[in-house]
């Protein structure tokens, strides 16, 4: 199984809609996923780098690869709706 973790940098002038992610994008990434989403999550962050960071727990690289195949053009065509930074994800392979 790996973790997906989508970073959103902090900037002085970036927005970010936790409401919309949470209600909208979030679910759409999981339902992208279907069966192969093993749970999700947000959260932001206080002080640092990032505005906030979103996480998916994934059956295989292989699931994530195609749901971005099928889907991906429609989850980053999302993105404008609810910040206006670009978001960097972070794969990794989850230990326990």
């Amino acid at each position: 199984m790996i973790s997906v973790h989508i970073l959103y940098p902090k900037t002085d002038d970036s927005t970010f809609d936790m409401d919309y992610y949470c209600a909208t994008h979030m679910p759409m990434l999981a339902d992208a996923l279907g069966d192969a989403c093993k749970g999700w999550g947000a959260s932001t962050v206080g002080a640092g780098a990032w505005a906030a960071i979103g996480w998916a727990n994934v059956e295989s690289q292989e699931a994530l690869d195609k749901a971005l195949q099928e889907h991906g053009a429609a989850i980053m065509g999302d993105v404008p709706n609810y910040t206006n930074v670009q978001p960097q994800m972070v794969i990794g392979q989850i230990a326990q």
